[in-house]
């Protein structure tokens, strides 16, 4: 196809920022199995480098943060291609690439949010919403179940409230979405960029190993009884402040200064 000769994920260092932006305008930024592993690269080499602080990711145009699965692909590759020999789908392999990155990755939702894309939301850490951005699962009208996305929505929604949009269909606008959680802000289409400036603004500066450990402590948690939480938390705690930037930003608060990360 045309608008798979070009690569279809653009990765830009823009600072210590690694932008990925699905590069699929005429597609509504859909996914297929090329996009799922160029993201999955991405963050990788996002991960590798001691300069990287953070990952947005984003779609082409202003239409579509990602419209989902690309339901005109047919064949290896496509959403429901199946191939017994490799049983991790590769949608699932990049959600737990994206949940064991140590990196706090940022969705700029520059658009729609639907089905897989909606996943892939749900997913990131992180989201600012341009408020004429619709979410939904769509997938009953089509006589299917939103499966592959079920885990991570399951993360981030009330469950009354996503039972409802896997049954109906219905897409919930972005006041909704804020209101759920889906996402941390909502702002006019030409304040987007200017408040995820200011997000990322306020995470780049931050202890790197503090993040990494701060999440690895979130989703550990999230699959714990409260019991076995608290037991974790207390185990962690030495590993935390023996770090080098525990040491650095204790010595920083006392001498009044900034911070220097190592």
């Amino acid at each position: 196809m045309a608008d798979e000769e070009q690569p279809v994920v653009k990765v830009e260092r823009r600072d210590a920022v690694q932008w990925l932006t699905i590069d699929r305008e005429p597609r509504r930024n859909a996914l297929n199995e090329v996009v799922v592993r160029l993201l999955g690269e991405g963050i990788v080499a996002a991960q590798a480098d001691p300069a990287c602080r953070a990952i947005v990711i984003t779609g082409a145009g202003d239409k579509a943060f990602c419209a989902g699965a690309d339901l005109q692909q047919s064949g290896a590759g496509s959403p429901f291609d199946v191939d017994y020999s490799r049983p991790r789908h590769y949608l699932v392999a990049l959600f737990r690439t994206m949940q064991a990155c140590g990196l706090p990755i940022v969705a700029r939702v520059n658009g729609h949010a639907l089905a897989g894309g909606f996943g892939l939301l749900c997913a990131c850490d992180m989201a600012v919403a341009s408020d004429d951005a619709l979410f939904g699962t769509p997938e009953s009208k089509i006589g299917l179940t939103p499966m592959m996305i079920l885990p991570t929505m399951l993360r981030v929604l009330q469950p009354r409230a996503l039972m409802e949009m896997c049954i109906t269909a219905e897409p919930i606008d972005a006041t909704r979405a804020l209101a759920l959680g889906v996402v941390n802000y909502t702002v006019p289409r030409a304040e987007l960029d200017d408040k995820l400036a200011w997000l990322l603004e306020r995470t780049v500066d931050r202890s790197p190993a503090a993040l990494r450990l701060g999440k690895q402590a979130f989703h550990a948690m999230q699959d714990m009884t409260l019991e076995q939480a608290q037991e974790y938390a207390q185990a962690m705690v030495p590993a935390m402040v023996s770090t080098g930037d525990a040491r650095e930003g204790l010595a920083a608060f006392q001498q009044k200064r900034a911070p220097v990360w190592r």
